[in-house]
């Protein structure tokens, strides 16, 4: 089915006016054409978001943790299916709204280049390897392979974008060639070469002086001409009103959106493209690209199957959301999100054992949601998930992050932590942040730098209650929550066990307490490295990859990029570059993800492959150009 022809034929129908309007992200009716009114924002960066009733999968950091590209496209696949449900029960009112569309603006696959960024645990860590393979899963789950594409998947910040968030809307990211392509471009890439996504988004900063969704190098001669890119490229949201509010390279609106127009910005999150017929009436801006960029967005939605009786989405019912396949998929996914970082062998814990739960995060909902997100109807805290096994007592201790908080007021306090564990065999001290900690501008409210993070500590609120169940002599399995880097030396020195839980999503304190008892084992690896501290971090603003990330840092982590533990005991043996033996000598069973890198000459991933593998069983994994 040609839908370039027939986006072409209806678009030469329409006037200059009601071209430039569908250029706007809330577009309106047409009603001479027969266009319904269609808003193009809609999220699903780790289930749908924002529209009410949803799965809420484990954050996209957690996912990455999992290392399991098939588990991936699942989920994708489960996402697309309620995200078309959903579709299909709004457009019963005769048009849809803001996310209640079929195009979103997901996955984030920048790269986490920073541990103080604040929306670090919306991509896929640090690895551009790692980030590739998991975005083109996802892409793929969510695009389909029918007749009609299922829905419109978004790469997004395109490009060399990861903070400061105070200083996103005029920031200017200097970055040099071979870092621009080997770290900041490389997943765009091999997303668009291998996934064909509908859609980049542009960011918000600068890249050595072009504002990203009016640049004529990066949309131009990388994106459209190295890249091949044939799709459309949407604004994030007011960032071409930023090019003249903000980074000053413009006069007024009209230049701003005449600028990103010509240079190949097809669609506007904001109000920039309501200034398109003065731009095209001052001479900025031919009517002949407006019109070509309107025949792609069009072309999208004939592409979806919104003006066709026969798309064969159109019957997903609304009874897929939150469905019980959903919920154990969930399940599985927020288990292989979950790292076990050391173990002294307290873990798996016995039922028999009495538990205290302790810690600000242990009955958060928040911790489970991450941003972005729906809302489930389902969910388990991590405390809930512990009482499915064990007798537990339980005690919150101390306030997240502020350490004056009037305990009588709260109704917590270290003694009541004390209490707990008295009370107790084991206790499990659930910490760390929460997305109110660290996030996107705005969203990260309590963060002390606009949704970035000063420093890689935990709280001192948390780090007194710590310190006092440490002194108890109780043992101690410490479960970090967090969406990214948190220093956790001492942890690792006076902890029995210790675990890292990205934000596992609504069936993650279920998936946690699987691994706590030994229902299953453990699998995760950290898509990040895990500093002790920034002191030999380079500054928040150079985006020079010298002394970042696994590939690049020359101190010793705390916990290494890939690290993580498993209940079984296994062995690789690598029979030459590309052929691995894998065998479990435990008595267990496991998932295990096996990690391929090179040396050139810095480390570097380049194959990855979960299997599962049973106990006393030896598995060969062959290791090809594709992996």
């Amino acid at each position: 089915m040609d839908f370039e022809k027939r986006a072409r034929e209806l678009v030469g129908k329409m006037t200059l006016a009601e071209k430039t309007a569908q250029m706007k992200y809330d577009a309106p009716a047409i009603e001479r054409l027969h266009v319904p009114a269609y808003n193009w924002w809609n999220e699903c960066l780790h289930g749908v978001a924002r529209a009410g009733r949803a799965t809420v999968f484990p954050q996209a950091i957690g996912m990455a943790a999992s290392f399991n590209t098939e588990l991936m496209f699942e989920t994708a696949q489960a996402i697309s299916d309620e995200a078309r449900a959903n579709y299909n029960e709004y457009k019963k009112f005769g048009e849809t709204d803001i996310y209640q569309g079929l195009t979103y603006w997901a996955p984030n696959i920048n790269i986490f280049r920073d541990p103080r960024w604040g929306r670090g645990h919306e991509t896929y860590g640090e690895d551009p390897y790692l980030t590739g393979r998991m975005g083109v899963s996802f892409i793929k789950g969510l695009q389909g392979d029918g007749k009609y594409r299922k829905l419109d998947a978004t790469v997004k910040h395109y490009a060399v974008h990861s903070g400061p968030e105070s200083e996103r809307h005029s920031f200017n990211a200097v970055v040099e060639k071979k870092d621009l392509y080997e770290t900041y471009l490389w997943a765009f890439q091999y997303c668009i070469e291998n996934a064909d996504p509908s859609a980049v988004m542009g960011a918000y900063n600068r890249v050595n002086g072009e504002p990203c969704c009016a640049s004529a190098y990066l949309l131009g001669d990388v994106l459209r001409g190295e890249f091949g890119f044939k799709g459309y490229v949407v604004s994030d949201c007011g960032a071409v009103c930023d090019i003249n509010q903000h980074h000053h390279v413009t006069e007024n609106e009209a230049e701003s959106a005449a600028l990103a127009v010509n240079n190949g910005c097809d669609l506007n999150c904001g109000t920039a493209y309501k200034w398109l017929k003065t731009a095209v009436a001052m001479g900025l801006l031919k009517e002949e690209i407006i019109t070509e960029a309107v025949v792609k967005l069009f072309t999208a939605r004939f592409r979806l199957g919104m003006f066709d009786d026969d798309c064969e989405y159109d019957k997903i019912p609304y009874s897929v959301v939150e469905c019980e396949k959903h919920m154990e998929l969930n399940r599985k996914m927020a288990r292989e999100s979950i790292v076990l970082l050391k173990n002294n062998g307290i873990l798996p814990l016995g039922k028999d054992k009495k538990i205290a739960v302790i810690g600000p995060n242990a009955d958060s909902k928040n911790i489970l949601l991450g941003n972005y997100n729906g809302t489930p109807s389902k969910y388990y805290t991590i405390l809930r998930g512990v009482q499915e096994y064990a007798e537990t007592v339980y005690a919150k201790g101390c306030h997240l992050f502020d350490d004056k908080a009037n305990v009588n007021s709260l109704g917590t306090s270290e003694k009541e932590a004390l209490i707990a564990l008295n009370h107790a065999d084991v206790v499990i001290l659930c910490m760390g942040l929460d997305p109110s900690l660290e996030g996107e501008e705005g969203d990260g409210y309590n963060s002390d730098a606009g949704g970035d993070r000063l420093d890689l500590e935990l709280p001192p609120s948390q780090k007194k209650l710590y310190h006092t169940v440490i002194k108890s002599g109780k043992p101690v399995i410490f479960v970090n929550v967090s969406g990214s880097c948190v220093n956790l030396s001492d942890q690792k020195k006076e902890c029995d066990a210790v675990i890292q839980c990205f934000y596992p999503g609504a069936m993650g304190g279920l998936a946690l307490a699987d691994i706590l008892f030994g229902e299953v084992s453990p699998s995760g690896r950290l898509p990040v490295t895990f500093y002790e501290n920034t002191d030999d971090l380079p500054d928040f603003h150079d985006y020079s990859m010298k002394n970042r990330t696994y590939k690049f840092y020359k101190g010793e982590p705390v916990f290494a990029f890939g690290h993580g533990l498993t209940y079984a005991d296994i062995l690789e043996n690598w029979i030459d570059d590309n052929t691995v033996e894998v065998t479990n000598k435990g008595n267990m069973d496991t998932d295990y993800s096996v990690l391929k890198f090179e040396h050139i000459p810095h480390k570097k991933l380049c194959g990855l492959k979960k299997v599962f593998i049973r106990n006393g069983e030896t598995v060969r994994i062959k290791f090809d150009s594709e992996q």
